[in-house]
């Protein structure tokens, strides 16, 4: 073999050498690319399915909220209607307590009694509704007499809009002291509700304090 053919036998064998080696790059570099396909195709839906997740519990979570919310809705309706309710129930109590006059006549002079005691003015003013007016104006001297003693308890020269009870008041209006049914509601309102928060049931309401007595 001459010279020019080992040259040609070491050029080949050279080629193939650096045949295999760029094969073996290519397929090395081949399965890296496939490798960060997969790896990221998978990370790419591992976002999705908790995108997915996250979407799927927010939409659950947002549908328990909006129901909780109607829940909520539906509930403070029906106590205001129960409040409601309870309210008319106690006006229609005072109606037909007002009826027994005996009874209204001296829950009347026991709120005016307590009232002048506790009002620290000499002069004081009581202001009843209209037919509470009319009924009481012509005896109004003695009534104040009786029930105020060392006081002057005049009667408005008006009567105001209330369904019954009496207000007084000291003749500078600093000083009051609401026995009207409209204010005693005031501030049993709280207590009503309470109640209907903890039963739910009206007919469970304890009214009989209402004007009961002082």
């Amino acid at each position: 073999m001459n010279q020019v053919q080992e040259l040609e036998q070491a050029i080949l064998a050279r080629a193939e050498r650096l045949a295999a080696e760029y094969r073996e790059r290519g397929r090395r570099r081949r399965d890296g690319i496939l490798r960060d396909a997969a790896e990221g195709l998978r990370l790419r839906e591992q976002r999705e399915e908790d995108i997915a997740k996250s979407l799927g519990e927010r939409s659950f979570r947002q549908q328990v909220q909006a129901s909780e919310l109607k829940l909520q809705s539906h509930l403070d309706q029906v106590r205001w209607n129960l409040v409601t309710d309870v309210e008319q129930r106690l006006r229609e109590r005072m109606t037909v307590f007002m009826a027994n006059e005996a009874d209204y006549l001296a829950s009347l002079e026991a709120y005016l009694r307590q009232a002048a005691a506790q009002i620290e003015s000499e002069q004081l003013v009581a202001e009843l509704g209209a037919k509470d007016h009319r009924l009481l104006a012509d005896r109004w001297e003695s009534i104040a007499a009786a029930l105020a003693p060392g006081k002057s308890l005049s009667l408005a020269p008006e009567p105001i809009e209330t369904l019954g009870g009496v207000r007084v008041t000291s003749a500078d209006g600093r000083i009051r002291v609401d026995h009207t049914f409209e204010g005693r509601l005031v501030r049993l309102r709280n207590s009503i509700r309470q109640v209907i928060l903890e039963r739910l049931l009206p007919a469970g309401l304890d009214t009989s304090n209402l004007f009961g007595g002082p």
